[in-house]
């Protein structure tokens, strides 16, 4: 049975990216911990049935088809969601992508599209929400990483390069903001498997890697990162800032 964390009842916690994969993992245990969700996806039918199905079961979760990559339309997201459900307690920027690339093939168009989908949103998101939460004197923003570049992977340099950059913007956010009682983190997930990692990446030889680079040997699932997202979101890691956790089984 999973932790319940009594403070997050009741705040208004905004989740990216969280109509499938590990961003619906976090959704739910927002939800049961009774926070005000409201998460924002591009997957317009998988998000309102995920809406749909918490609300009937009298939980608060509230979809906006939100696409990212555009900055205006996020910041009037943010607003709307302030406007319907009060200021923005807990961000969590989970939304991304990492879809292959060959180096060679790489323009200038696409390079500045796999930014603009791992990682500059992220940055816009938290100045939308950080006035919120100086008022407050209080918050909680969550950055998504990958353990990616640590592990030097290759076949994507454009994403290992957005997910090496949240942490410089976690630290320095960090540091910004501290003064405000704001704690600023970032996760870096190991290889999770989300319906989209089996269907695309999930080979007899990818297994075979798997059980022989981690320390733990089994598959670890959405729900994994969700629980540690929701403990680092509550007053239980009211120390925790500035600090990349990596969550990926002993990988690297």
């Amino acid at each position: 049975m999973a932790a319940t964390y009594s403070d997050l009842a009741g705040k208004v916690v905004l989740v990216t990216g969280g109509a499938s994969g590990i961003g619906e993992s976090i959704v739910r245990r927002f939800a049961l911990q009774k926070s005000i969700v409201v998460f924002f996806d591009i997957k317009a039918e998988e998000g309102t049935s995920l809406a749909r199905e918490l609300s009937g079961a009298g939980l608060s979760a509230h979809f906006l088809n939100v696409d990212l990559t555009d900055i205006a339309a996020l910041r009037a997201g943010i607003a709307d969601a302030r406007k319907a459900h009060g200021p923005i307690n807990i961000l969590v920027n989970n939304a991304a992508h990492d879809e292959r690339h060959p180096t060679e093939e790489v323009t200038p168009e696409y390079w500045d599209d796999r930014i603009a989908v791992n990682l500059k949103h992220q940055f816009f998101a938290a100045q939308a929400v950080l006035p919120d939460m100086k008022a407050a004197n209080a918050g909680a923003i969550i950055n998504f990483g990958s353990v990616s570049w640590i592990a030097g992977q290759g076949g994507m340099a454009a994403y290992t390069a957005s997910k090496s950059g949240v942490i410089g913007l976690t630290r320095s956010l960090a540091r910004d903001y501290g003064s405000y009682n704001i704690r600023v983190n970032a996760i870096a997930p190991g290889w999770i498997m989300t319906q989209r990692q089996i269907e695309k990446w999930l080979t007899p030889a990818g297994v075979e890697e798997l059980m022989h680079r981690q320390c733990l040997k089994r598959k670890l699932v959405p729900d994994e990162i969700a629980k540690f997202t929701v403990f680092l979101a509550s007053d239980e890691a009211s120390a925790c800032t500035s600090q990349h956790y990596i969550v990926d089984g002993g990988w690297v």
